[in-house]
């Protein structure tokens, strides 16, 4: 089954802290975590940002709300208890809690009120099933995917010339080569085996990874993979790395993981992510920062 949304989380959380004994979140998580049956692979679930499990931050969201509606209460740091107002919500034997059901108690509409200015039903009905985390790495990934497809757009209408010199880049800000100005080593355009550039593994220099970088619009099929395997063996190579504008197919990622030699294809879409990343050709217009308390602070000795 899928993860549950913080809603389907919200009645299952209030039922578990029925008993009215002092709980920790962690213990609800694990708790709820089997009662979902959530495979070993769906707790391990990250957000995108791959700081924290996707079901742990709609746990910790479903207490957070029902604790604004007061169903439940703060007793010290990571821990909760469920209140009275908790107790006589669960005897009224309610279906589901979700966000309309809390929305009868005024202290929940005063935490909404800031996005109770969004009016339209669509945005309510994904606000409702989506924690704030998730609505704003939603927002980001989209934000991302726009960039992504603007870069390689842009790419795309450059001489091939300038892209090898902007993988060269991107490989240096990756680690590899030390200097730009030593990093990498074009290939003559004649005679060249199908070999780009050349560039350091690290700053020593004690290995070398041989470059394909293509400007295409077409999917790189297993035969433009197996020329460059040929050239890396002709040139007594062991790692190479073939990047492209376009896609591989899946013949090519196929042939890739059967041979000896190490090669490791990178298509548009993650050449793009890649350059974000790493900021090549992209620069940051605004950053935003999510703090949440510091109980350590507030801890008095």
């Amino acid at each position: 089954m899928a993860i549950p949304d913080y809603q389907s989380i919200m009645l299952p959380l209030l039922k578990f802290a029925g008993d009215q004994e002092e709980l920790s979140l962690r213990e609800a998580i694990e708790a709820l975590a089997d009662e979902f049956n959530l495979t070993d692979e769906e707790r391990k679930e990250l957000l995108p940002s791959g700081r924290q499990a996707t079901f742990d931050n709609r746990v910790g969201w479903a207490r957070t709300y029902m604790k604004k509606a007061g169903l439940l209460k703060s007793t010290r740091r990571g821990y909760f208890q469920i209140t009275e107002r908790g107790l006589d919500v669960l005897k009224q034997n309610p279906p589901e809690i979700n966000a309309a059901f809390l929305r009868q108690f005024p202290e929940f509409v005063e935490f909404q009120t800031p996005q109770a200015k969004i009016d339209k039903e669509t945005e309510r009905d994904i606000r409702d099933t989506q924690t704030p985390e998730e609505e704003i790495e939603a927002a980001y990934q989209s934000v991302r995917q726009g960039l992504a497809t603007d870069l390689l757009q842009t790419i795309k209408s450059c001489s091939p010339t300038f892209f090898e010199r902007l993988v060269i880049d991107l490989l240096v800000k990756m680690g590899y080569g030390g200097t730009r100005k030593d990093a990498g080593q074009a290939v003559g355009r004649s005679g060249d085996g199908g070999i780009d550039g050349i560039i350091k593994e690290d700053r020593l220099g004690l290995d070398i990874v041989y470059i394909q970088a293509k400007r295409w619009d077409g999917s790189v099929g297993r035969p433009d993979i197996q020329k460059f395997a040929g050239a890396l063996q002709g040139l007594r190579a062991r790692k190479g790395i073939f990047i492209t504008t376009s896609t591989f197919s899946q013949a090519a990622h196929d042939y890739v993981s059967l041979i000896d030699s190490k090669i490791i294809l990178i298509d548009g879409d993650l050449l793009a992510q890649l350059m974000i990343d790493y900021n090549i050709g992209v620069t940051t217009v605004t950053s935003y920062e999510l703090k949440r308390i510091d109980s350590d602070y507030f801890t008095e000795e």
